[in-house]
């Protein structure tokens, strides 16, 4: 077999099979080069992946339930930016930066709430909730100023079923055209109708990318997670589907056919999920900082979010089928607590991955084909930032594309 039919080709239990038989990478299979240390700590390097990455990404930025009626809004500042998302009065969802357009004040100051329009709390200029410039105080004072010129600046907004995703650059790809084949997969989910059953976010002290490189592979379970996934996941036989982009899929199938996680016994299904994700751990990754790792009875959601060079924010969420917020299912507790559990051990060490990332004794990291997510994910960094502008000592070098499905 060559090497795109070894990663995109077949029926993915024979896939399965055949990781778990090889005895060696594939055959054509690329020795990665090694990832240059300085990826994670360099200021000049980060300053690069913001400004060209994260600024020009499409980022989740929170679910419909939380714009519940016209006029709902909530403040997101995870972008890097203080962010707007507002349902206006027609119905629609439309995104904001929270800048006054007089002298850049606020026009909220809480993280929720809502409203007919907004009002700067410096100095009164109002706004519609479609952003539109309606009342200046004192007008007479300003000289031939034109409120059509005036608007909030706008963020695009674009939902994949009922989650929500902002980007600031207005010239990006539309959100489903730019996931490419994993929107069709994502059909079966039917996130139209899944509804937010929970959130909560944890701040950890280390580089964003150490934390999402634990969740692109699974090379890490037999040592981190011996007593928990490491009991029922055979990560022999994951297998992984590059996709344009950056984003990726992995699936590890269970131990033993017949497992069932027993905290998802009786809970209400999504009755569309198909086998694969149905009977198995599958994990799909938006780039760059989006984890969804489905099953058929609910959905967790995962975002990094880099709030310095050497601290992040993990933000996790849960979403479900049938959830009635005022009568939950007795079944989400328990889960979303061992969910809980699994998460605290992929973040204890990060600090102390960061003191050593930070030491002359890292110069960077031999991945392996198991970790060939992490791989793709950094050229994929290399495209955003533009090939010819990442300092030499830093680049990555471009060898997975006949591995990427088209």
């Amino acid at each position: 077999m060559d090497a795109i039919s070894h990663d995109s080709a077949g029926p993915d239990y024979a896939r399965m099979d055949y990781e778990r038989g090889r005895k060696a990478a594939p055959e054509g299979f690329p020795k990665l080069p090694d990832i240059p240390g300085r990826r994670y700590v360099d200021p000049d390097f980060l300053a690069l992946e913001k400004e060209r990455m994260w600024k020009r990404a499409w980022l989740y930025a929170g679910h419909v339930d939380q714009l519940p009626n016209p006029g709902s809004w909530f403040l997101t500042r995870n972008t890097g930016s203080p962010v707007i998302v507002v349902r206006d009065l027609q119905g629609d969802l439309r995104a904001f930066f929270n800048t006054c357009q007089h002298r850049g004040a606020p026009l909220v100051t809480a993280e929720a709430g809502e409203a007919r329009g907004f009002v700067c709390g410096y100095h009164g200029w109002s706004y519609t909730l479609d952003g539109k410039l309606t009342a200046v105080r004192d007008k007479r004072d300003f000289v031939d100023l034109d409120f059509s010129c005036r608007s909030l600046v706008p963020v695009r907004c674009e939902t994949l079923g009922n989650l929500i995703f902002v980007n600031e650059d207005v010239e990006a790809q539309p959100l489903i055209e730019h996931i490419g084949p994993m929107a069709k997969e994502l059909d079966q989910y039917q996130l139209d109708r899944l509804r937010l059953v929970d959130s909560r976010s944890y701040d950890v002290g280390c580089n964003v990318k150490v934390l999402l490189d634990a969740f692109l592979e699974v090379y890490h379970i037999k040592s981190i997670h011996q007593h928990t996934v490491d009991r029922f996941l055979d990560h022999r036989g994951m297998i992984v589907t590059l996709w344009p982009n950056g984003h990726s899929r992995m699936v590890t199938p269970n131990s033993r056919p017949d497992w069932k996680d027993p905290g998802t016994i009786g809970m209400p299904k999504i009755d569309t999920v198909t086998d694969l994700p149905a009977n198995n751990n599958v994990s799909y990754q938006i780039y760059p900082n989006f984890v969804m790792p489905p099953s058929d009875s609910g959905i967790p959601l995962l975002q990094f979010w880099p709030t310095g060079p050497r601290s992040s924010r993990v933000v996790s969420s849960w979403i479900g089928p049938d959830h009635d917020p005022e009568n939950p299912h007795p079944m989400w507790e328990k889960r979303i607590a061992n969910w809980e559990r699994i998460l605290y051990e992929d973040l204890q060490f990060a600090p102390q991955i960061q003191e050593s990332l930070e030491s002359d004794g890292f110069r960077g990291m031999p991945l392996n084909y198991q970790e060939r997510r992490i791989y793709h994910w950094h050229e994929e960094l290399d495209r955003r930032i533009g090939l010819n502008q990442v300092p030499p000592e830093a680049r990555v070098e471009q060898v997975l594309h006949d591995w990427v499905t088209r």
